[in-house]
């Protein structure tokens, strides 16, 4: 009887083998025509990522995998993955060139992670760029001669002084920055040339594979009619755009990166500081405490100067800190007190103030936790 057990499982085993060489043939398939979509966007100028299209297919999907009993969920699950591989396959074929009559582009600071990445995608778009990096300044005039745009992507600590060591740039000429504060830097540009200035501030790290479903966010500085075609070129790439005035940029900044960098900092140098055994925290974490401390653990495997540069630039960035540790100083006088009932009616007020995304951050949470979970090796 276990004999042929054996046998049934090992023929059940066999042909689930070659269900999934048939599922790798299909999709071989599959990334073959997105090559042939990804030419025909290239041809036309259309964006790499259309949410509207996407939206529509995905709904299609669940649909059909309901009415033959596969979880919608799972095919869902699939199919972005998938697309997601996709969006960076569709960057090797390049993108369509906006604006054909430009002169070369400057990225000072090219050689950097960030400054090397808008050099591809330039590159990618068909654009002639030169880079002006620290040991280049005795250069700095031939590199930027008849430049029609300049990007600064260099640490925020020294971007306003090389802001002002730049040549007389063209009166045409953009003059653009990729840093994470915008007041400052959008002024002294102003300061510092004539003509077109924006500032440009990517919400992601330099390590994305793809554009696709990244923000930009755009502090309008002088003449935008003139970087018109450089957003439209930003959204070819699959990026969205969020317009903001730098200060209000800056602000809402103090909330979205230099607390909460500040606050992973902090937890970091607690387990630190208490020689907390990591191999055993995993061992026995939840998958909401893995992934909150894989984002911890993944801060401290950047750039130290960066992320100082980020939490530090922040003019009220200690203000928002501060708050915070206010509100846990509070929060801790509750535990303290041993008061339930106040700390359930904080909770519940806290909640109410969330509302509706609060349901929706849950959503949206239960899938990285499924990931999270499903990658665990220990």
């Amino acid at each position: 009887m276990q004999e042929k057990s054996t046998q049934d499982l090992e023929r059940l085993r066999d042909q689930i083998d070659d269900v999934d060489q048939s599922l790798i043939s299909l999709l071989r398939r599959r990334m073959d025509l997105v090559a042939q979509v990804g030419a025909v966007k290239h041809k036309a100028g259309v964006p790499i990522y259309a949410p509207q299209r996407e939206a529509s297919m995905l709904a299609k999907r669940r649909n059909e995998a309901q009415e033959v009993g596969i979880s919608p969920q799972l095919v869902e699950d699939i199919l972005r993955r998938l697309m997601r591989e996709s969006y960076l396959n569709e960057k090797d074929v390049g993108f369509k060139q906006i604006k054909t009559d430009l002169r070369p582009i400057v990225i000072v600071g090219g050689h950097g992670q960030l400054g090397g990445l808008f050099h591809q995608m330039l590159t990618l778009s068909g654009y002639e760029v030169r880079i002006l990096d620290k040991h280049d300044w005795d250069q700095a005039e031939a590199i930027c001669d008849n430049a029609s745009m300049v990007i600064v992507s260099v640490p925020i600590s020294v971007t306003e002084s090389v802001i002002s060591r730049l040549p007389t740039l063209a009166d045409d000429c953009i003059l653009a920055d990729l840093t994470s504060v915008k007041s400052k830097p959008v002024a002294a540009m102003l300061a510092a040339h004539k003509g077109p200035v924006v500032g440009l501030h990517p919400m992601f790290g330099p390590d994305v594979g793809s554009l696709a479903k990244q923000l930009v966010v755009v502090c309008h500085g002088r003449d935008s009619d003139a970087y018109q075609w450089l957003l439209e070129q930003i959204k070819i790439w699959g990026a969205r755009l969020a317009e903001a005035d730098a200060h209000q940029h800056d602000e809402a900044m103090q909330l979205v990166q230099a607390m909460r960098h500040f606050s992973s900092f902090v937890y970091g140098y607690n387990l630190y500081k208490e020689n907390a055994d990591l191999d055993v925290l995993l061992q026995f974490s939840s998958p909401i405490y893995r992934l909150e401390l894989a984002m911890v653990g993944r801060l401290f495997a950047q750039d130290a100067e960066l992320y100082t540069d980020i939490i530090f630039a922040q003019e009220h960035s200690h203000d928002a800190i501060a708050d915070y540790l206010k509100r846990y100083q509070e929060a801790l006088k509750i535990l303290q007190a041993g008061d339930r009932d106040q700390f359930i009616a904080t909770f519940n007020e806290v909640g109410k103030w969330f509302g509706d995304f609060a349901g929706q951050f849950q959503r949206e949470s239960r899938n990285m936790l499924k990931s999270a979970n499903d990658s665990r090796q220990i």
